[in-house]
């Protein structure tokens, strides 16, 4: 039987690269959402505490607060394992996607969501490394299906591109602008 007899004792684990900066972020963003909880919620008068609109919310940022807290001190009290720069570097890889998309939202304005689709699916499926005629088709298709989806189906107002404003005037145009 292990017997814990110290703080330290008790909240000692094996530290994970990364770890003490996920809970000191975590920490801090539950400490952002506490500071603003009381201008994004209201006490009424009269109403029971379990139906009061903040009290929910002030249970779920209080228990935010107390375990990223938690979370910090066992982060800080544990021994590290090494590799931190490992992780960093794992992370900054995700940031890649965020700008391959960034890029996509920017020019949908400029070359329209079909043909700015198109574009985003093959390049990003050349970047995997699906390289060849069949995943290219497959990246097609997947553009053409969402295109459809959000314009025709789910009706989903997307401007249309400044490319489309150069086709001849006429019912292609107008089919061009509201559904692709």
């Amino acid at each position: 039987m292990v017997r814990t007899q110290t703080l330290q004792d008790l909240f000692k684990r094996y530290r994970r690269p990364g770890d003490l900066l996920v809970a000191a972020l975590s920490l801090a963003f539950a400490l952002f959402l506490a500071v603003n909880l009381p201008g994004q919620t209201t006490w009424v008068a009269r109403v029971q505490l379990f139906a009061q609109p903040a009290f929910w919310p002030t249970v779920a940022v209080a228990a935010m607060v107390l375990f990223s807290a938690l979370h910090l001190i066992g982060a800080l009290v544990s021994e590290r394992i090494p590799g931190r720069w490992a992780e960093v570097g794992e992370c900054l890889k995700a940031v890649e996607y965020v700008v391959w998309f960034m890029v996509y939202v920017l020019l949908v304005p400029w070359l329209g969501y079909l043909p700015s689709t198109i574009a985003f699916t093959l390049l990003l499926t050349y970047r995997l490394g699906y390289r060849g005629m069949r995943w290219s088709l497959a990246a097609l298709a997947l553009a053409v299906g969402v295109v459809v989806v959000f314009k025709s189906g789910l009706q989903v107002r997307i401007p249309s591109g400044a490319l489309y404003e150069l086709l001849p005037t006429g019912p292609l145009r107008t089919f061009v602008m509201t559904y692709l």
